[in-house]
């Protein structure tokens, strides 16, 4: 199992990888949804697209293309790193379906905003069952990127 924790030190690749929980990264210029739009659609559709960047172990990539907090937050190497030790393990993705959606504007540790937590279920060549819990949020131009990842 992969767990990470929160810690408010980003100086070691442990502490990037707890960091991830809260945090995570985004995709490329994020998806921006009309007024009419359910914000869980938004959210699901920039969620799986910057899934498909961590899939194909494009890590800077996806660093270079998430929340303007996470970037602040952790560099561009702390998060390949950790990326690459938390996913590459489990080998390719199998499959992928939504098992939930929830929409928020308040999350522990993170300013108020426009969030939705999304879970997978998720199958990889080494993982038979794991779990993706994916946190996007309205970034402040507003496009829904990814600011947090957990997998276990």
């Amino acid at each position: 199992m992969i767990t990470m924790k929160l810690h408010p030190a980003i100086t070691t690749p442990a502490c990037v990888a707890a960091l991830l929980c809260l945090l995570g990264a985004g995709i490329g210029a994020g998806v921006v949804f009309a007024a009419a739009d359910k914000p869980e659609d938004a959210a699901q559709t920039a969620a799986e697209a910057w899934l498909k960047i961590v899939d194909a172990g494009r890590y800077d990539d996806s660093w270079s293309a998430s929340a303007k907090l996470f970037q602040g937050a952790v560099t561009k190497e702390q998060w390949h790193q950790a990326a690459a030790s938390a996913r590459g393990p489990l080998g390719d993705l199998v499959s992928r379906k939504v098992k939930s959606r929830q929409y928020t504007t308040t999350l522990p540790g993170a300013p108020d905003g426009k969030y939705v937590i999304l879970q997978f279920e998720s199958v990889y060549k080494a993982k038979a069952a794991a779990v993706e819990t994916v946190t996007v949020m309205v970034d402040p131009d507003g496009a829904w990127r990814v600011s947090g990842y957990f997998i276990k």
